[in-house]
């Protein structure tokens, strides 16, 4: 072999080396550029927002939530479905029975909202209410003017803060031919005002009739009984 062929073959043999042997670029440098090339915003135009990423992972963990869930309940899906149904019908029984009880009243109000009135125009007011029919108002009215009458004829003590209740137990005291009646006015004046119960034209008769027949009414009075002491 000559020595022209020798270098010609050594030349071949260096080429085709350099082309076998890949170009080695250093880790770092490799990991910026791509960081670099992967910012570009033409890679993230149809990227999720935060708002939407942040959906996803939530329905995800219920997904997970559920799928568990219904793993561990006999049935499956199917009992799961029944189990949350049972519980929604029961959340609506309780809010039901809990409207019901808070429609009851426990307690009484203050029988008069104000002071500054008359038993006459309480009555006056009742009889405007119930020539419309608006037989709450005439009813409330209405024992207002017969607890006031009472107070103006002095057989109550005047109290501001009084319920219908204490009106009645007390002028039932005074005129006990009517406390049957009288507590029967003061707990529909309850059940109306704080009841949210609706009033009839019967008990706003029942109502006017007691009024009127207790502005006659005579009051009870003790004697004492002969050969006592005082």
């Amino acid at each position: 072999m000559t020595t022209a062929g020798s270098t010609t073959t050594l030349g071949r043999l260096t080429a085709r080396s350099g082309d076998d042997i890949p170009v080695r670029i250093p880790r770092v440098p490799a990991r910026e550029a791509a960081e670099r090339e992967l910012s570009d915003p033409r890679y993230h135009q149809h990227d999720p927002s935060p708002l939407q990423r942040a959906l996803s992972w939530f329905w995800e963990r219920i997904d997970e939530l559920f799928r568990a869930a219904a793993g561990v309940t006999p049935g499956g899906w199917i009992g799961l479905l029944a189990i949350a149904a049972f519980v929604l019908l029961l959340i609506v029984a309780l809010r039901l029975r809990l409207g019901a009880v808070r429609r009851t009243p426990t307690t009484s109000g203050a029988l008069f909202a104000d002071t500054h009135r008359t038993a006459a125009e309480h009555r006056s007011a009742a009889d405007r209410h119930a020539a419309t029919g608006h037989w709450n108002q005439a009813v409330q009215e209405r024992m207002r003017a017969l607890v006031l009458a009472l107070e103006e004829r002095a057989l109550l003590t005047p109290g501001p803060g009084r319920t219908a209740d204490e009106a009645a137990a007390e002028a039932g005291r005074a005129l006990p031919a009517h406390a049957d009646r009288l507590r029967t006015a003061a707990r529909t004046f309850d059940d109306v005002t704080y009841g949210g119960r609706s009033a009839t034209e019967p008990e706003y008769a029942f109502v006017s009739a007691l009024d009127t027949e207790m502005q006659h009414a005579k009051p009870h009075l003790v004697t004492a009984r002969p050969g006592s002491g005082g």
